[in-house]
């Protein structure tokens, strides 16, 4: 067993560092892909840039479109915040910033290593932690993705990892605060992206009906979770309350999310043409009626269609799971034309899949008490992606879980092995004597 203080300490200093110079390598790479001004500078994140630049500039929390499109909720408030604030430092839209934003992201990525080898060491063993640990710094999409995404991705990764980590410990947690501390932090992730909530309930709910069967007290630790929880997001809710003068809990976008993915265009997981973003009549028509009154129409739109063609929703729906799982939507040359990396991402993702659901049975048929809380992650996670529609960066919060089930099916595969040579180097000399 390795040393819980010095040696393990160590060994995590050696991951996040070898993750962040490895991840600042590839954005000195990529950074100027962010520079470039068409669609005034739209490659330089998007909505949560439009937002950023909206309150560096002192016209608030707003402006999520090209021109002024006024305020928003398109966007939960914690990454455009950060962002505000490079530009704030380093200027809008510039190389300075870019640098700093991708940075920041290539730290939180490599700072996941260590939720990933504590959550693959407590269930595990030291040395599943640490194949879980390294697997992590050199995984290509989370190098990828952490360089070259400026959204929050990379701060929903860590987050969510960490609070996985988190529920688990408060299982068998004895006082009140640490569930008060959960609370704050899940309200914190929400308001990062509100996509934890489709597991995070989830699990604090099986933990405290664990925590019950164990005896221990549950009431008051959820209760007072809850009231973190509510704490941390209030201020938000009450801004839009007064802001729309309707019930916004985190985002505004669902109604166009759903639109999207579903009017009868399934030549690509995510048709580019209907959006403000790349059409000119629905930019019009978000700044006319505002973002509510407009996510309204765009959701009256989809749910009308999927009504009218319940076939092409399942089959659509289908192919999105498939897709989440495999990488894999089309080979038709115009697709892949757009998508000139999906086949080796297919591979990629099959095979990481493939190993980590047998890294997945392996830790039910060892009795593991981490592998139901995995499984829920996998299952429930991408759900509201399958009926609205996907990005290739959606699934990457939850690679975490992936990278420590494949590292746990490798390592016992490798110490299966290594036991039978053992085994095999010892019959000769036990059947000469």
């Amino acid at each position: 067993m390795l040393d819980t203080s010095r040696s393990a300490r160590r060994t995590c200093f050696w991951m996040v560092l070898t993750a962040l110079a490895l991840r600042l390598v590839v954005v000195s790479f990529l950074y100027p892909e962010h520079l470039n001004p068409d669609r005034d500078y739209w490659r330089f994140g998007g909505e949560a840039a439009r937002i950023a630049a909206s309150l560096a500039e002192g016209r608030g929390y707003g402006n999520a479109q090209f021109g002024t499109t006024g305020p928003t909720a398109w966007l939960a408030p914690v990454y455009p915040l950060l962002a505000a604030a490079a530009f704030q430092l380093f200027g809008v839209h510039t190389k300075a910033s870019a640098i700093a934003l991708l940075s920041l992201n290539s730290l939180f990525s490599a700072m996941t290593c260590l939720p990933v080898f504590l959550l693959a060491r407590r269930a595990f063993g030291d040395r599943a932690g640490i194949w879980a640990g390294w697997t992590w710094a050199f995984f290509p999409y989370a190098v990828f993705f952490s360089a070259d995404l400026i959204w929050p991705t990379t701060l929903t990764t860590l987050l969510l990892t960490i609070l996985l980590l988190y529920v688990l410990r408060l299982e068998s947690t004895q006082g009140p605060w640490s569930h008060f501390r959960f609370g704050l932090l899940s309200g914190f992730a929400a308001l990062t992206d509100p996509i934890v909530i489709s597991v995070l309930p989830v699990l604090a709910a099986r933990m405290y009906f664990r925590r019950g069967r164990q005896g221990l007290r549950w009431k008051l630790p959820a209760t007072v979770m809850a009231l973190g929880f509510l704490l941390a997001v209030a201020p938000w809710f009450v801004r839009n309350a007064v802001t729309f003068h309707a019930f916004v809990p985190f985002r505004a976008n669902f109604g166009l999310e759903l639109h999207i993915g579903n009017h009868g265009d399934s030549s690509h997981f995510a048709p580019v043409h209907d959006h403000p973003s790349t059409n000119e009549a629905d930019l019009k028509a978000y700044t006319k009626l505002g973002e509510q009154a407009f996510m309204a129409a765009k959701q009256r739109e989809a749910v009308d269609f999927i009504e009218s063609h319940p076939a092409w929703f399942a089959r659509v729906t289908l192919r999105r799971i498939l897709y989440m799982w495999t990488s894999f939507w089309s080979f038709d040359p115009q697709y892949q034309a757009q998508e000139p990396f999906d086949i080796p991402n297919i591979f990629l993702s099959t095979v990481m899949d493939l190993v980590a659901l047998a890294g997945l049975y392996r830790a039910f048929r060892q009795g593991s008490y981490l592998a139901m809380p995995l499984a829920l992650v996998m299952l429930l996670f991408p759900m509201i992606y399958y009926v609205t529609h996907w990005e290739d960066y959606y699934r990457r919060p939850i690679d975490p879980v992936f990278v420590v089930l494949a590292s746990y099916e490798v390592w016992s595969r490798v110490q299966l092995r290594r036991e039978a040579v053992r085994l095999l180097q010892e019959s000769p000399a036990s059947a000469s004597d």
